[in-house]
């Protein structure tokens, strides 16, 4: 019997209010079940503005506890619909220690659990170092009642070793909430070149794992205009194929309907998994391989 399974993507912007934020991602989440989603992802910090474009000990005050006061909103939301709910919050773990964690709720409200964004990123405009404590639950899959997933954060995107683990643990399908996008000062060559870069990335990911991938980004201007976030949200099969492609301006609720037997066929036709050399691959945990 073929298996398949309703992916619900939420691509959005936001505003400085964290609750008007919350409240607009659940008409979202309502809007994907409605059109029969069955797993809904959200993008990347949806609860605030990207906040990490400076460093400024009053953004601390955004976090909260997980499970805490939007898992609790989120889990009877997804009791109600029926469906999992992929939400990436800023993680309050204690006293000067914070994550950027997505909380995976499933489709009976039941917290299953967390994942802490491993990579941290520390460049112009994405100062995530000075917020938050690199991961240490290590790489995590879900089983929730739809499938079993993987969900990977953001700057994750460009490493292919998380991507393989997570995959190797048994997910079905990667998902990675996002915030990503181009400052404004920028010319038309380089936004094409990134963006080009952040999706083949990912669709490698696809491909070599032969897993379905969801990348969900959010939308907008934020940081007084010279942040154009980029959309540009996107669910690629287990071969590379890109399957549906979000705009790069405008907000957009997409449910779409993932053929989980596509990952047998193409691992079948394609046994990347098989041929791998297990035994060679231990120089991979080294920094940089030097000469002795």
């Amino acid at each position: 019997m073929s298996k398949s399974v309703k992916v619900g993507t939420v691509q959005m912007s936001c505003t400085a209010n964290p609750d008007e934020n919350l409240q607009k991602a659940v008409v979202k989440i309502r809007e994907a079940a409605a059109e029969g989603a069955q797993i809904v992802c959200l993008q990347e910090l949806f609860r605030s503005l990207y906040f990490c474009d400076v460093e400024d000990y009053d953004n601390f005050k955004l976090a909260e506890p997980i499970p805490g006061p939007s898992t609790d909103v989120l889990s009877s939301l997804a009791k109600e619909l029926g469906v999992v709910i992929i939400a990436s919050l800023f993680e309050k773990r204690a006293e000067g220690l914070y994550h950027n964690t997505t909380a995976v709720l499933d489709a009976d409200g039941k917290y299953l659990g967390k994942y802490r964004k491993m990579h941290i990123p520390d460049d112009p405009a994405y100062y995530e170092k000075f917020y938050f404590t690199p991961g240490d639950l290590g790489y995590k899959v879900f089983k929730t009642k739809f499938a079993t997933i993987g969900v990977l954060i953001c700057w994750d995107q460009w490493y292919p070793e998380g991507a393989r683990i997570t995959s190797l643990m048994g997910a079905e399908i990667l998902f990675y909430p996002t915030a990503i996008g181009w400052a404004t000062s920028q010319d038309e060559d380089t936004n094409t070149e990134q963006y080009n870069a952040w999706q083949t990335i990912q669709r490698s990911h696809a491909v070599a794992n032969g897993v379905y991938v969801v990348s969900v980004n959010r939308v907008g201007f934020e940081q007084q205009g010279a942040m154009k976030f980029w959309g540009g949200s996107f669910i690629s099969n287990p071969f590379g194929k890109i399957e549906y492609l979000a705009s790069h301006d405008k907000e957009e609720v997409h449910v779409h309907t993932l053929d989980m037997d596509k990952s047998d066929r193409y691992r079948t036709h394609w046994p990347f998994l098989r041929d791998r050399r297990i035994d060679s691959y231990q120089p991979i945990t080294k920094r940089y391989i030097d000469e002795e």
